[in-house]
């Protein structure tokens, strides 16, 4: 299963779980980050992290680590 965290410049994706057993999870699911929502990777900062991500008209910038735990469909 692909994870936010290896989505390509512009690709989208729809998430279909949140790996709880990360620290982060709750945060990422209070910024709206939840099962059923379309995502856009918008860019990757110099070293690929952190990484911005388009999600409801909102852009967030996360950690790769955290982005690691939003698995796709």
């Amino acid at each position: 299963m692909r994870t936010a965290a290896e989505l390509n410049y512009r690709e989208k994706g729809i998430i279909s779980e949140i790996d709880f057993s990360h620290p982060s999870s709750k945060r990422i699911m209070e910024h709206g980050f939840t099962p059923g929502q379309t995502i856009e990777l918008i860019c990757k900062s110099t070293f690929n992290d952190p990484i911005a991500i388009s999600i409801r008209g909102t852009l967030i910038a996360i950690r790769k680590s955290e982005a690691g735990c939003i698995k796709l469909k």
